[in-house]
């Protein structure tokens, strides 16, 4: 074995030595090495989507949505007493429970505020997958969402509060599938998509698909960029007032995070939505063109931040529902954007990631580990389902102790109760922005630091601080 070993040594260290004496003395432009500054100009990730972009001539499409975190949640922090209000005591419970819809003829009643999001069966999912989230979100008291597809009868069975999207496809647009539900989410746009037609070739889908859809043989599955027969304002107000009045379940939109965001929740209280579910430009996919994912949307934390202060200034808050989405992948991250204003919020990625967790060795390291619960992955029969519920309970059940030990630091005896004056920035912009003081001056000294910095014209419109990532 030491004999191996040396010879091994051996080699390597004779191809290392050959690759720096190449590397010195070829010229630049025909040096191995070029393709380091050429990556570090251009990105790896940019650089190898030129490539297939070159080679497919399509939109690329990237999963989980994009790479880049556009919300700064590091630069908020939470605000912990000591005598100026008391920590909450060791021995009394935080209340972690919450209301979607509470005007609605049946109210959605959750015991912790993380659901899971929109991930549809086939256009995103394994069935194994969503039978798994169905019956964690179960044990945890908390509900599933459908995503833009069919009903899929074993969700139905295993999830005991299930959302399902009205949405682009139609899929799930009927009576005798929508009064099964016990939340409707009219989906009228995504943070990773925006509100783009999407579409699912014929190739691509299963018996299993097509039987939950409700496709015929060699039928593509398509999204529209809009809603069938909803063309004007009024036409969405007509449905969602028909469709409370058919089901009496919470009835909400979905939107992507947009800067006409009050424009589109001014509408949604015209209709009087139950909820609003704003999905920030963070929120993942199974698959979307990179120009969407990047260059579409609005953060999620501005996003969740403005709603908020719409639905108060308009006197909503305590009747309509908010919940954020769009790139919540930690307790801290979700807590942030309830204290900034949400009600609840869903979580994707994070989900999929804590369902494989330890099954991951199963494909590494050869092949990615979604491979085992993507509708499309050679390797989902690998997916052990009663360990993947497992792990996702037990992720949850983590995120809201967490989430509850921020409450007693606060003083707080309710997870609902944590608001902005919980929240404190490290930055000015964020300061200004999202209407909470600044950590590096004391309360009563922020109007005149702020003062102070435009009269040096350092806040004014000319001159925004920028936000470093």
């Amino acid at each position: 074995m030491g004999i191996l070993a040396r010879l091994f040594r051996g080699v390597i260290n004779e191809v290392a030595d050959d690759a720096v004496r190449t590397m010195a003395r070829d010229q630049y432009i025909e040096n191995i090495f070029e393709m380091v500054p050429a990556a570090k100009k251009v990105n790896p990730i940019y650089l190898a989507e030129i490539m297939m972009r070159a080679k497919q001539g399509i939109p690329v499409s990237r999963p989980l949505g994009s790479h880049i975190r556009f919300s700064a949640w590091e630069k908020l922090m939470f605000n912990p007493v000591h005598l100026f209000r008391f920590p909450t005591p060791e021995n009394f419970g935080i209340n972690t429970s919450v209301q979607i819809g509470p005007k609605a003829r049946k109210p959605l009643r959750l015991t912790i505020p993380i659901m899971f999001a929109g991930m549809s069966f086939g256009g995103a999912l394994s069935k194994s997958a969503k039978i798994a989230l169905a019956r964690a979100a179960t044990l945890a008291g908390t509900a599933t969402n459908t995503g833009e597809a069919g009903l899929l009868e074993e969700e139905r069975e295993a999830a005991q509060l299930l959302i399902g999207q009205y949405n682009r496809g139609g899929w799930l647009n009927t009576p005798e599938k929508y009064k099964r539900l016990d939340a409707i989410e009219i989906q009228l746009g995504q943070g990773a998509q925006g509100s783009t037609n999407q579409r699912t070739a014929a190739k691509n889908i299963g018996e299993d698909y097509r039987e939950v859809f409700e496709l015929t043989g060699g039928q593509d599955a398509v999204i529209h960029s809009r809603l069938e027969g909803v063309h004007t304002k009024e036409g969405f107000i007509n449905l969602v007032r028909e469709l409370k009045n058919e089901a009496g379940v919470p009835v909400g939109l979905k939107i992507a995070a947009t800067h006409y965001l009050e424009k589109e929740i001014e509408i949604a209280l015209e209709a009087e939505c139950d909820f609003i579910t704003v999905d920030g430009a963070e929120g993942g996919t199974h698959g979307g063109a990179p120009i969407l994912e990047d260059d579409v949307g609005l953060p999620t934390m501005f996003a969740v931040s403005r709603a908020a202060q719409f639905l108060t200034k308009k006197g909503a808050n305590r009747e309509v529902s908010l919940i954020a989405t769009g790139g919540l992948v930690t307790p801290g991250y979700m807590l942030k954007a309830m204290a900034l204003g949400a009600d609840a919020v869903y979580i994707g990625t994070a989900a999929v990631m804590a369902m494989l967790s330890d099954q991951s060795t199963k494909t590494l390291p050869f092949e990615p580990p979604t491979d085992m619960v993507v509708y499309t992955g050679k390797r989902t029969g690998l997916l052990d389902i009663d360990k993947a519920v497992q792990n996702v309970f037990y992720f949850l059940n983590a995120c809201v102790r967490e989430m509850e030990m921020v409450a007693v630091t606060t003083g707080k005896v309710s997870l609902s109760d944590i608001d902005r004056n919980d929240l404190v920035a490290l930055d000015p912009f964020l300061s200004k922005a999202l209407n909470i003081d600044l950590g590096y001056v004391s309360p009563e000294n922020q109007e005149m630091f702020f003062n102070g910095f435009e009269r040096i014209g350092i806040m004014n419109k000319e001159s925004v601080p920028v936000v470093t990532h």
